[in-house]
C-alpha cells in the first residue's frame, strides 16, 4: 500500500515524499481513513510505528477547505486542539504539524509551561487553526483569555493513557467543558489500560478501535535483558556496561529528578559525557540537553519518565531502566525509545531485591519473562570489589595489615607562663583582662604616654 492508497491531497502526498516516505506505516493504514471519514478514533500502537504522522495528516485535509490567507485573527481560530502530556511531546507534535502542512497555508502553534508567556499570547492573538498544547499551560491562556476554544472541531489527545491519568484528568475536564459537544475525538497512545479504556468511553462517540499490535506490547525490535544487581551497585554496574559493551548513546531512567541529578553527576566525575533532563530544567536547558544528546555530544542522557515521553531520537540504540518503573505501562514507554522506525535497539533493566514485585507485574503485562544476565561481581550478595575495599576481613585475605583503630591524641600539658612585668602568672584570666583594659591609651591617640620600666 502507498500514500496515494489513502485518499490524501496532493499537497499532503507531495510533504510526505519530501520527507522520503512511500508506505503508510500499519497504524496509519488503518487510523488515516476512519479520521478522514469524521469517525472518533482510539488507536494503540507501538512506539515508534508513526502514531503522529496517523492524525496529523488527516488533520491536515480536514482543515484544508478552511484555510485562508487573511490576517485577520477572526479568520484563523482554533479548529484542531492537540494536548500533550510534556513539552518535548507538544514540539515534536508541532514540528510535524510545521512539516506535513507545509503547503497548506494553516497557521499553527505549540504552547507550553516553563518558558514565558508573553510571546505564546503575542502568536494566539494572531490566530491559529491547529494548536499543540500541554494542559496546564492552555489553561493558564484560557485563564488569561488569550485562547478561544469554542470553534475546536478536532480534538487529540495524545499519549492518552498518561493524559488520562489521574495527575492530568483534573484539567484535561475543565478543557473539555470549554469545547463545543460535537466535535471529533481522537486518542493515540501505546499503551492502553482497561480503566483508560473506561474512562475514554465516557466522551468518545462510538469509537473505531485501531489495534496493529497486541495492547501494551513492546516493539518487537527490541532486545530485552534483566540485570540483577545489589542496589548499591547499579552505577557501578551502568559504568562497567558504558565501557565493556561500546554503548555510544544511552538514555537511562531514573525514578525520581533527584535521582536523575545525582546520578548524572557521578557519571560526569567519573569520565562519562551525561546531563540530566527532568522538569525541574528549564525549557532551553531541556532543548540544549536534548538537542546535544542528539548529535552526539552527550553519551548519556539520565530523564526521568515525564521527560523521558514521547522523545523522538533516531536510531536509539541503549534504554537503561536504572530504577524499575512502578506502573508496568511506563515500562513499555520506556523500552519504546529504541527500536522505532525498523530498526533494532537493546532494553536493559537493573533490577535489584526490592525490585522484583515491579518486574513480576511488567511480565504479567507483557505475557512473558524477559531474559536475564547474572554479572557475579554486581549480583545481590556478591563479593564485588566495589564492596569489598571496605571489608576488613577481605584486606586480611588479601594480605594487607588491617587499619589500627582510631584513637584520638593525647594532648601535653602546657608549661606555665613565665609572669608578666608587674603581675604574677597566677592570676586569674578576667584579672590580666582588667588590666590590659585599664592600660593607658597611647599620646598618640591622645592619652597618657606610656613610661617603660
Amino acid at each position: 500500500m502507498q500514500f496515494s492508497d489513502l485518499g490524501l491531497i496532493p499537497e499532503l502526498l507531495k510533504a510526505v515524499a519530501e520527507q522520503g516516505y512511500t508506505a503508510p506505516t500499519p497504524v496509519q493504514a488503518q487510523a488515516i481513513p476512519l479520521i478522514l471519514a469524521g469517525r472518533d478514533v482510539m488507536a494503540a500502537a507501538q512506539t515508534g510505528t508513526g502514531k503522529t504522522a496517523a492524525f496529523t495528516l488527516p488533520i491536515l485535509q480536514l482543515l484544508k477547505p478552511l484555510a485562508n490567507t487573511s490576517t485577520s485573527p477572526a479568520r484563523h481560530p482554533v479548529r484542531a486542539l492537540i494536548l500533550a502530556p510534556t513539552r518535548e511531546l507538544a514540539a515534536q507534535v508541532e514540528e510535524s504539524v510545521r512539516v506535513y502542512g507545509a503547503h497548506i497555508p494553516l497557521r499553527h502553534a505549540v504552547v507550553y509551561g516553563g518558558v514565558d508567556m508573553d510571546p505564546q499570547m503575542e502568536v494566539l492573538r494572531q490566530g491559529v487553526e491547529i494548536l499543540v498544547a500541554t494542559p496546564g499551560r492552555l489553561l493558564d491562556h484560557v485563564h488569561q483569555r488569550t485562547v478561544n476554544l469554542s470553534q475546536v472541531a478536532i480534538l487529540v489527545l495524545d499519549e492518552a493513557d498518561r493524559m488520562l491519568d489521574m495527575g492530568f484528568l483534573p484539567d484535561i475536564r475543565r478543557l473539555l467543558e470549554l469545547l463545543p459537544p460535537r466535535r471529533q475525538n481522537l486518542l493515540f497512545s501505546a499503551t492502553f489500560s482497561e480503566d483508560i479504556v473506561r474512562l475514554a468511553s465516557t466522551f468518545l462517540n462510538n469509537p473505531a478501535r485501531v489495534q496493529v499490535a497486541p495492547r501494551n506490547a513492546p516493539a518487537d525490535l527490541v532486545r530485552q535483558v534483566v540485570f540483577p544487581v545489589d542496589s548499591t551497585l547499579k552505577r557501578a554496574l551502568l559504568e562497567h556496561l558504558l565501557t565493556t559493551r561500546g554503548m555510544r548513546q544511552v538514555l537511562v531512567f531514573t525514578a525520581t529528578k533527584i535521582g536523575a541529578n545525582r546520578l548524572a553527576r557521578a557519571l560526569e566525575r567519573d569520565g562519562f559525557q551525561a546531563v540530566a533532563l527532568h522538569s525541574d530544567r528549564t525549557q532551553a536547558q531541556r532543548e540544549q540537553a536534548l538537542a546535544d544528546f542528539k548529535a552526539g555530544k552527550i553519551r548519556v542522557l539520565v530523564a526521568t519518565d515525564i521527560a523521558g515521553r514521547g522523545l523522538d531520537i533516531e536510531e536509539l540504540p541503549h534504554v537503561v531502566n536504572f530504577e524499575i518503573p512502578h506502573h508496568p505501562e511506563d515500562y513499555v514507554h520506556r523500552i519504546g525509545r529504541t527500536g522505532r522506525a525498523g530498526m533494532e535497539g537493546e532494553a536493559y533493566s537493573f533490577v535489584a531485591p526490592e525490585e522484583e514485585k515491579y518486574l513480576a507485574a511488567i511480565e504479567r503485562l507483557l505475557k512473558r519473562s524477559i531474559p536475564r544476565e547474572v554479572l557475579p561481581e554486581f549480583a545481590p550478595g556478591s563479593r564485588s570489589p566495589a564492596r569489598a575495599h571496605r571489608d576488613p576481613a577481605h584486606r586480611e585475605r588479601r594480605g594487607d595489615s588491617p587499619s589500627p583503630p582510631f584513637k584520638t591524641p593525647s594532648r601535653a600539658p602546657e608549661a606555665p607562663r613565665p609572669a608578666e612585668p608587674g603581675g604574677p602568672s597566677s592570676a586569674p584570666l578576667h584579672f590580666h583582662r582588667r588590666r590590659r583594659e585599664q592600660r593607658p591609651v597611647p599620646a598618640l591617640l591622645g592619652g597618657v604616654p606610656i613610661k617603660k620600666p
